[in-house]
């Protein structure tokens, strides 16, 4: 076999060795002179991979501010509360604007140059790629032996015939082939390069999607209590949270009724009281006609669908229902009074609003009760208090104080339902002490001083929903899912090529090289190299004085020798 490594040396050129890799090229000083030298410098520094991993970076350290603070965005009330629990540092967070991280001018400042960056790397890179896609695969260099991995042996095979089986080889190897002037040059692994494009791309869709449910998004609460219904309107819901391009003018026309709700528990084992299903049963219509009802069922993590909204179950409770007649025994108050859970076992508290009572001694009067609704209460209630033992009515009871006075519902400023305003209110007491009640089911109580009667009827169930408009998840989630396929294309494909050159000798013989060369340090290369030196053995088998040298991998010759070609991950 002749000695391949005494040929004179001819170098892989920088631009050949680049092609390995379709990222653009940096430079990391200022090009050009002036103004417009300083701009492109800026615009290759935003476009490149090391400040989009920076701005991505900066991006989820600015989020941590919006999950640890409230937000006006998610509940105004609770920032409110939080304000006033904080005086100090309130208006220092307002000027810093963490109660709307979100929407904030540095917050979206580096979500917009995060989009540019990415645009700015996808565009070029997609280019370049497409350019080495049309492309033919690079021509062999004259000395294969200075490639990572060679084998090298002679043969009685004609030398063009011997390249032609050679092209037909890694044709179907799947290998981008090119049969040239007296070698074969192939090329493999593109699908490596495209999973970085598509981690790139999804990446910006991930982004786009998120910015699309900001602008684009709402959602209001409603609590519905068995029996009832609601239509998607404003004046129905209990509050409601728009965008810039999603307001009250936008909701989606439907609504439904609460034809009942279903809640099971664990009654047995360690986990006694541990929800099993919650579950509420509805009929609902859309647009207009509220006529046309169709059944459906609403379950946690199950929402129902509707239009561009989708409607959650988020909670329940207990309604208990009362009847109050004043002195005279005129009906003042019927009705369910949503009651909210406090605890696990759905302890309940809750008030009850006599607006219209009447007259009571020649003045106007109005009557609030304070209580709990306890779903089963304890046998011996002066030990444990108001509490309830197990969340579902298995022994309900509820306990009542009254007052009565002004409520303040008529002076026009907004209350909290679940709340009793008694700076107007007198409790009423009974032989000195405050009057209680604690009654089942049916069970009555004739209030002090005349002022009527109250009677627990018997209770209802309740259910919250979150109706929900965020058009930008699905996009968000395809971009995640593209995400990690790119990445896993990106890791797990190595791009490679090989050269195959069969020349004739000047003893008649044929000289036929195979090289190879990979982006990363892999056995695969080597492996594949010596899988089509031994198919090649079919077309052009070794002389008996000359076996074939097998492929080896000589990574630490090919760095330390100078001709050898530009590491292609240089680049990246």
């Amino acid at each position: 076999m002749s000695d391949t490594r005494t040929r004179p040396p001819e170098d892989v050129t920088d631009a050949e060795a680049e092609r390995l890799s379709s990222a653009p090229a940096e430079s990391d000083s200022p090009t050009g002179i002036g103004v417009l030298g300083w701009f492109r410098w800026m615009w290759r520094q935003l476009t490149s991979m090391r400040v989009a991993l920076v701005l991505l970076f900066m991006l989820s350290l600015a989020a941590i501010p919006g999950s640890l603070i409230p937000q006006n965005s998610q509940n105004s009330f609770k920032v409110e509360t939080w304000k006033a629990a904080h005086k100090t540092v309130a208006p220092i967070y307002d000027k810093l604007q963490l109660f709307d991280v979100y929407s904030s001018v540095w917050f979206s400042a580096i979500y917009i140059l995060l989009f540019v960056s990415l645009a700015g790397c996808i565009i070029p890179r997609t280019w370049q790629f497409v350019g080495v896609l049309r492309a033919k695969p690079p021509a062999a260099p004259r000395n294969l032996t200075r490639m990572p991995v060679y084998a090298a042996w002679h043969s009685d095979a004609d030398a063009g015939a011997v390249n032609a089986a050679a092209y037909q080889r890694l044709k179907k190897r799947g290998f981008r082939a090119h049969l040239g002037t007296g070698a074969v040059a192939a090329e493999k692994g593109y699908l490596r390069e495209v999973g970085n494009l598509l981690f790139h791309f999804s990446l910006f869709a991930l982004l786009a999607g998120f910015a699309w449910a900001s602008l684009g998004s709402g959602q209001g609460g409603k609590l519905v209590i068995e029996g009832q219904g609601y239509a998607n309107t404003m004046t129905q819901l209990d509050d409601f949270t728009g965008s810039a391009f999603y307001t009250s003018e936008d909701l989606d026309a439907f609504g439904f009724k609460l034809d009942g709700f279903t809640a099971r528990y664990q009654t047995t084992g360690d986990q006694i009281g541990t929800a099993r299903e919650f579950t509420a049963h509805i009929r609902y219509w859309k647009g207009e006609d509220d006529t046309k009802l169709t059944k459906g069922d609403i379950q946690v993590n199950h929402p129902l669908e509707i239009g561009g909204s989708k409607v959650f179950l988020i909670g329940h409770g207990y309604a208990p229902v009362v009847t109050v007649k004043n002195a005279k025994g005129e009906i003042v108050y019927a009705g369910p009074t949503a009651f909210l859970p406090q605890d696990s076992n759905l302890t309940s508290t809750g008030v009850i609003k006599v607006n219209d009572y009447g007259e009571k001694d020649g003045r106007k009067t109005q009557l609030g009760f304070q209580g709990y609704f306890l779903p089963t209460a304890p046998d011996d209630f002066n030990k444990t208090g108001p509490i309830s033992l197990f969340p579902a009515d298995a022994k309900p009871m509820l306990v009542l104080t009254a007052w009565a006075g002004d409520l303040g519902t008529d002076s026009g400023l907004p209350q909290n339902v679940y709340q009793l305003n008694t700076q107007h209110l007198t409790q009423l007491k009974q032989d000195g002490d405050i009057a209680r009640a604690r009654l089942t089911p049916g069970q009555g109580w004739t209030l002090p001083d005349g002022y009527g009667t109250i009677t627990f009827d018997g209770y209802q169930q309740w259910a919250s929903f979150t109706v929900s408009h965020r058009p930008g998840n699905a996009v968000a989630l395809l971009g995640a899912v593209c995400a990690i396929l790119g990445l896993i294309g990106s890791l797990f494909v190595q791009r490679r090529r090989i050269w195959v050159r069969a020349t004739p000798t000047a003893d008649g013989r044929t000289l036929v090289e195979v090289a190879g060369l990979a982006r990363s340090e892999s056995a695969k290369i080597a492996e594949e190299l010596a899988d089509l030196a031994v198919d090649l053995q079919d077309d052009a088998p070794a002389t008996e004085d000359d076996p074939p040298v097998p492929a080896a991998a000589e990574p630490e010759a090919a760095e330390s020798d100078p001709t050898s070609p530009a590491d292609p991950n240089s680049k990246e």
